[in-house]
């Protein structure tokens, strides 16, 4: 059993210094049409389309909806291709939440849990979805689509980042029924993101919603990227875009 309890502090310390200043977040206030949650100016020292300006999570009946606002065009930035899986490139959207991970299908305490919303080129990590449409299930890792990843920190990925938890050979861990089969702690659950304009959406059910209801939660962009030699850790993160907070200190509540 993988029973790993993080301290966010210890997990978001570096990045967060990297990025102070780069917002004047408040969970309270509404602007630019966006309520709730919280808000954060536009900064242009971050590429518009993972300028974060706005993250909230609301539940209506069983679903949650987990919402992103950006000052550019959300979705427009993808990763070059590269041709391999070795060393290529993710971008995401990511949503960093104190649900506890087996409310999903992992361990207790395995990790933070994350929502995230990626797009990488390079390879397929949803096999049960063919979200281009065109009759084939691994070639469509390029268009946006949902992952639940457990994170943690390896100082492998560089000092104090962060990465998706590896599963070391031999274990066999509580995994979701959608686990896509990769050696770390990720699903491919299916659910389509929404993307308008300066918006990206998840809507997301659960079985018992108050997990959400009680949670608080974060809004990241960032890039991530497949270790070179495809082993542990494999999928490290390794470029921080922007935070919604600006200090990674997961201070939103739902529907608030």
């Amino acid at each position: 059993m993988m029973t790993y309890q993080p301290s966010r502090h210890t997990l978001w310390a570096a990045v967060a210094l990297a990025l102070a200043g780069l917002h004047s977040a408040d969970p309270a206030r509404a602007h630019n049409g966006h309520e709730g949650g919280i808000q954060a100016e536009a900064s242009e020292s971050v590429t518009a389309t993972f300028d974060i300006v706005h993250a909230k999570i609301a539940t209506e009946g069983n679903v949650a909806t987990f919402h992103m606002g950006v000052s550019g065009e959300a979705g427009s930035n993808r990763p070059a291709p590269s041709g391999k899986l070795a060393g290529s490139d993710v971008f995401s959207y990511v949503w960093p939440t104190s649900v506890d991970p087996y409310e999903v299908g992992f361990e207790h305490g395995a990790g933070i849990l994350a929502l995230a919303v990626t797009a990488h080129p390079d390879f397929d990590d949803t096999p049960l979805y063919d979200e281009n449409g065109d009759g084939t299930f691994d070639n469509d890792g390029n268009v946006w689509h949902s992952h639940w990843v457990v994170l943690g920190p390896d100082d492998a990925c560089g000092e104090g980042a962060l990465k998706v938890i590896d599963i070391p050979e031999g274990s066999k861990p509580r995994l979701p029924k959608t686990w896509p089969g990769l050696p770390i702690l990720i699903d491919s659950p299916g659910w389509d993101p929404s993307i308008g304009d300066d918006t990206v959406e998840v809507r997301v059910p659960f079985d018992d919603i108050a997990v959400v209801d009680e949670a608080s939660f974060d809004g990241v962009t960032a890039g991530l990227r497949v270790n070179a030699s495809v082993h542990a850790p494999l999928l490290c993160v390794v470029d921080v875009f922007d935070i919604a907070s600006g200090d990674l200190s997961l201070p939103a509540r739902t529907n608030q």
